[in-house]
């Protein structure tokens, strides 16, 4: 169950009233490999598996599912229990597990990795029309089914350019991501030459996410950081934000939209 109700006083300008408000449900998530507690993720209890595969995958702890053994699912006590293919996945040297909130930055790297470990630049020959950009972020809105009864959880999709291949909510844009991320994994879905969708800020851990999987276009509803840009610059990544109405920004590698001849205005 990914919403529930609670009681809530609401006040207007009219009256006071008891009401019930639905609200989005938290779950803490704690990953263990290979039978050692990695993380705790606080997130929306759906797609959990794609999430733990997500994670290990954009941590660079894995590069496919064939490195995965087992996923164990227990929602009720919170754990997502992973084996390895024959325990060859190292995991960072941590002196204990980290605790991640769904509104922090998500890496278990140290920093450095932003420019160290890092993916190289990627090419593709992907270009896309702002028509289309605009048809797939009212599709992407219209399947914010869950935001719009809460408006607590942020959504991501990939997209194929003309249609969305596949979408989740979380209250995290770092889970979201990697939700659609890990079923791409489990299902087997190429992300190359794709275009990924988020409601979030784009900070610097969500493009190098994006970097790892190969993929040439990130398009926002809302705003960048200064280090996202520059990352998605370096790595060969269009970036494209504050996608609203008939309007957008873009921020690094213009020339894979397809923009023709537009009329200057003052």
């Amino acid at each position: 169950m990914e919403i529930d109700e609670v009681p809530i006083v609401r006040i207007t300008e009219q009256r006071r009233s008891d009401f019930k408000d639905t609200v989005t449900v938290e779950l803490p998530i704690t990953i263990i490999l290979d039978n050692r507690e990695l993380v705790t993720l606080l997130c929306s209890p759906a797609k959990l598996d794609y999430l733990a595969l997500g994670f290990l995958v954009s941590e660079g702890l894995i590069k496919s599912k064939d490195d995965i053994d087992s996923i164990t699912i227990d929602s009720e006590r919170g754990f997502a229990r992973i084996t390895s293919r024959n325990n060859m996945v190292i995991a960072p040297d941590l002196s204990s597990p980290q605790l991640i909130a769904s509104s922090s930055g998500r890496t278990l790297q140290p920093y450095a990795s932003a420019n160290g470990d890092s993916p190289g630049e990627i090419k593709s020959g992907l270009q896309i029309s702002p028509a289309e950009i605009y048809t797939i972020m009212d599709d992407f809105v219209q399947r914010s089914r869950i935001f719009r009864k809460t408006g607590g959880v942020h959504s991501a999709a990939l997209s194929d350019r003309q249609n969305i291949l596949l979408f989740s909510e979380d209250i995290g844009r770092h889970n979201a991501i990697d939700k659609v991320i890990g079923e791409c994994l489990a299902i087997g879905l190429t992300t190359d030459d794709r275009i990924m969708i988020t409601s979030g800020r784009v900070s610097s851990e969500i493009i190098l996410k994006i970097a790892r999987r190969n993929i040439p276009v990130l398009i926002s509803k809302s705003a960048p950081t200064t280090l996202g840009v520059k990352i998605a610059a370096d790595r060969g990544i269009t970036l494209i934000g504050f996608v609203r109405g008939s309007r957008m920004n873009i921020y690094s590698h213009p020339s894979r939209v397809l923009t023709g001849k537009i009329s200057q205005s003052d």
